[in-house]
């Protein structure tokens, strides 16, 4: 036997205020004796509850059969002499075992119900994530790599550190990092399966190695604290509808003296010439509608305000404009393209917008391109970086 194995590897406790007895780790006892001062502790809470007793298991990675049938039986007891008690059983679909097997209960016992904490905390993520939106984050990425290479130096990058990046979407990111600056360790981590399978089959195609391809929610993330030089989370506080809770959990995997880089837009401040007032109406409209699904495209100046609540010091910002003079125009004018096709397309339609809307929408969509792609016109997408340190 592994000595190892006798050593707990998990965490039980009772937040009174919240009335929330949640369970942490690999819970794999040998027998129930070792489980005995977890078992009391949720006897206790138990018997100073009313009304609701949420059960959080998010972090709860590994539960035998010994050690589900004892929580298990203890809840049941409570329901059947309690049945003014309702339990809420806390689960994530990161750890998609546990709704499973804990959805078995509610069966047994109507009182006990259970909800998966993160099926709605993404309300955005179904417009991004699609196949046919992953070529236009590859153009995205490109566009904003010429930028960001020379920025990312200043806000902690250099070779040979461990790095994560979070919310890595389909990958092409941590791709281009681990190229130019040879990180030693890269754990790239996404909500999102689809663009995972993307990531994972690119790597696989060009043989890209050292990038360890994750699964997992963001806002309750199954890596170990304090252990990442550089934290990165591009595009995306923007896209959550609680940006603190990430950026929580962002500050925690950060290793004391690390830095964490978040990179966010102000889309009204997109804009063009000619046709100046058409776009600066549609991206003004942009901004009203990511509001409505609870995103905030209007984050990045917010950037340092929310580093420092987070708990972060030596705060830096600095913001560029991606214009269809990076490179080709084309590339510029097909972002656009894509836009247009989101926003103005399911997005505006989900929100209720009538035809005359949604056409004046286009519209400002279409005079943009029209300025990225005329000979003399400018068309600008401005991207606000800010990284802070997590003190030591």
């Amino acid at each position: 036997m592994n000595p190892y194995d006798l050593i707990p590897r998990f965490r039980a406790q009772y937040d009174t205020n919240n009335q929330e007895f949640s369970i942490s780790g690999v819970v794999r006892p040998q027998s129930i004796d070792e489980l005995a001062p977890s078992l009391t502790l949720l006897k206790e809470s138990i018997a100073r509850v009313r009304g609701i007793l949420y059960v959080n298991i998010r972090r709860l990675t590994q539960m035998n059969n010994t050690a589900f049938h004892a929580f298990s039986r203890v809840i049941i007891d409570a329901c059947r002499t309690r049945p003014d008690l309702k339990f809420v059983v806390i689960t994530s679909s990161v750890v998609g075992w546990t709704t499973r097997k804990f959805g078995r209960l509610h069966g047994l016992e109507p009182n006990i119900t259970v909800e998966e904490y993160d099926s709605q905390f993404y309300p955005g993520q179904s417009f991004l994530e699609e196949g046919g939106f992953i070529p236009i984050l590859r153009t995205q990425t490109k566009m904003t790599w010429r930028h960001e290479r020379k920025i990312l130096p200043r806000h902690g990058m250099q070779p040979g550190i461990v790095m994560a990046d979070i919310c890595c979407g389909i990958g092409d990111f941590a791709v281009l990092v681990q190229k130019e600056f040879q990180p030693a360790r890269i754990v790239a981590l996404d909500h999102s399966r689809s663009s995972l399978d993307y990531a994972r089959s690119v790597a696989a195609d060009f043989d890209i190695r050292g990038i360890e391809y994750t699964y997992g929610d963001a806002s309750e993330m199954l890596l170990e604290e304090d252990q990442f030089d550089l934290v990165t989370c591009r595009h995306s506080l923007q896209i959550f509808n609680r940006p603190e809770l990430i950026l929580k959990e962002l500050f925690r995997i950060c290793r004391p003296g690390g830095r964490v880089y978040i990179t966010n837009e102000k889309n009204s401040h997109c804009l063009g010439e000619p046709r100046a007032d058409s776009i600066q109406w549609t991206y003004n409209e942009v901004a009203k509608l990511f509001k409505h699904f609870e995103m905030d495209v209007e984050l990045g100046p917010k950037s340092r305000r929310y580093l420092i609540e987070a708990g972060f010091e030596d705060i830096r910002v600095e913001s560029f404009m991606v214009t269809n003079g990076d490179g080709d125009p084309q590339d510029f004018a097909d972002v656009i393209t894509a836009w247009e096709n989101v926003y103005a397309g399911d997005m505006a339609v989900r929100r209720g917008d009538d035809p005359e809307m949604i056409e004046r929408f286009r519209q400002g969509f279409q005079d943009h391109i029209f300025a990225a792609l005329h000979p003399k016109g400018y068309a600008g997408w401005p991207i606000w970086v800010a990284s802070g340190r997590k003190p030591s």
